[in-house]
């Protein structure tokens, strides 16, 4: 007996199984040497697309993962088109199903719906069957996405990507796992890999976020994925709300007890693969996170972010030649090099730049009327509150660079959740504290 997908299996299935598999192989056209080509690839997914029996499906299955996988980069983006030129709406059913409708044929619109169904959609189907489909998926979605932009024809590709993915991965499938120092190697490797916003520098470093009493990591994880985490959150247990990172992150710092803490603060959330993007499930993992910490630490009461600002550099950027943001004497400052490091510099500029913040964040819009902010609308469309611009929170080369070193608070007040999130989706509400709106250039509606 031999193992299959985790499970004992006669040795003559096995044998059937590597014989279809040789047999995938074979219609490819693939040699031991040499590229994989595009149309070899099609031609494979038209066979899976069209066959029915599950064993040779799988093993097929399994040939286009690797074959796939082996293609040259300029093969698998070729492979792309080809997907969404030839595995669209069968045309003939569709046109067979629209005549049945016109005739009032009963379950003529099932039989439309069914119809217009892309075929490529069959193909991710069967594809995610076969053992590390799911992940062979996200990869080819990460190619996709590379090139997306500059090609507008494979939006429906995307499409039909983001429509199986928001279903596969919907937050009824995944497990919240707390990640702490006894969390197996394979995955702790992980965190330092898909930290996105403050790099993990060494495994001290690592230690330092999940070791001390007050600290804890939070994951989700999927069911065909159990070693990857697909987005994390870390959090700090402190007594009040941090103005800046650097304290949070010192090696150096001293522990305090969880029992004393009142504050959690949510100080980096990592989505870690990039092809889940659009796929959003981090309002669940900020949610359950806070449910878990109030059962665990009832006397924390207060739940905030300490969150970088992406956009704020380039954005000030643009508004160069606005005298109302800042003056050409004060780019002149800010133009200085390490000007963060000299206290009266910093002091003289730290009117304007919260102005420009406040305006930033509660006025600028982009070209589909949302704050510009990413960051922001992730957080105030969760429901949170802009509670307070931290100035030089973030004085890391990569915070200067993005942010000037701006960094912002969001609270996440448990009363006022829902409200603030109705309010922002309906309206674009921007739930801020006073003492933001008081900094703006201009009276902010409340």
């Amino acid at each position: 007996m031999i193992k299959v997908f985790g499970q004992e299996r006669p040795a003559f299935l096995g044998d059937l199984l590597d014989a279809v598999t040789e047999r995938g192989r074979a219609l490819l056209g693939l040699r031991e040497a040499g590229p994989v080509r595009a149309p070899d690839l099609a031609q494979l997914g038209e066979v899976l697309v069209s066959r029915r029996g599950e064993a040779s499906g799988v093993a097929l299955a399994q040939s286009f993962i690797g074959a796939y996988a082996a293609a040259p980069m300029a093969e698998r983006l070729a492979f792309l088109h080809l997907l969404a030129a030839q595995f669209g709406p069968d045309a003939s059913a569709v046109d067979t199903a629209i005549a049945a409708l016109n005739t009032g044929e009963p379950g003529a619109i099932e039989a439309l719906h069914a119809a217009s169904e892309p075929r490529r959609q069959e193909l991710f189907r069967r594809l995610n069957v076969a053992p590390g489909g799911t992940q062979a998926l996200l990869r080819m979605r990460e190619d996709l996405l590379g090139v997306l932009r500059d090609q507008p024809e494979l939006r429906p590709v995307n499409a039909d990507f983001t429509h199986l993915f928001g279903s596969w991965f919907n937050r009824g499938f995944l497990s919240l796992r707390q990640i702490d120092w006894t969390t197996p190697a394979n995955i702790l490797e992980k965190i330092i890999q898909y930290e996105a916003v403050h790099e993990i520098q060494n495994w001290d470093d690592l230690r330092n976020r999940l070791q001390p009493q007050d600290r804890r990591c939070y994951a989700f994880f999927h069911p065909q994925l159990p070693d990857e985490p697909l987005i994390f959150v870390e959090v700090a247990l402190t007594a009040d709300s941090p103005r800046a990172v650097a304290p949070l992150l010192d090696l150096t710092r001293q522990p305090i007890a969880a029992q004393t803490a009142t504050t959690a603060v949510f100080y980096s959330i990592s989505n870690t693969q990039r092809g889940l993007a659009g796929v959003s499930f981090g309002n669940f993992l900020i949610k359950q996170v806070v449910e878990l910490l109030k059962a665990e630490l009832p006397q924390v009461k207060t739940f905030v972010t300490l969150s970088p600002v992406p956009g704020f550099a380039a954005w000030l950027a643009g508004q160069r030649d606005d005298p109302s943001i800042l003056t050409p004497a004060q780019w002149q400052e800010l133009d200085t090099p390490d000007w963060h490091r000299d206290p009266e510099r910093s002091a003289a500029l730290a009117p304007a730049m919260t102005r420009a913040a406040a305006q930033y964040f509660l006025a600028a819009r982009d070209a589909r009327r949302r704050p510009v902010d990413a960051v922001a609308r992730f957080h105030l469309g969760n429901g949170a509150r802009l509670e307070r611009l931290n100035l030089l929170g973030d004085l890391s080369a990569n915070g200067m660079r993005q942010s000037h070193g701006l960094m912002v608070n969001y609270r996440y007040a448990l009363d006022a959740i829902e409200r603030n999130h109705e309010a922002f989706a309906e309206s674009g509400t921007i739930a801020a504290s006073d003492e933001v709106k008081r900094a703006a250039p201009s009276p902010v509606p409340s």
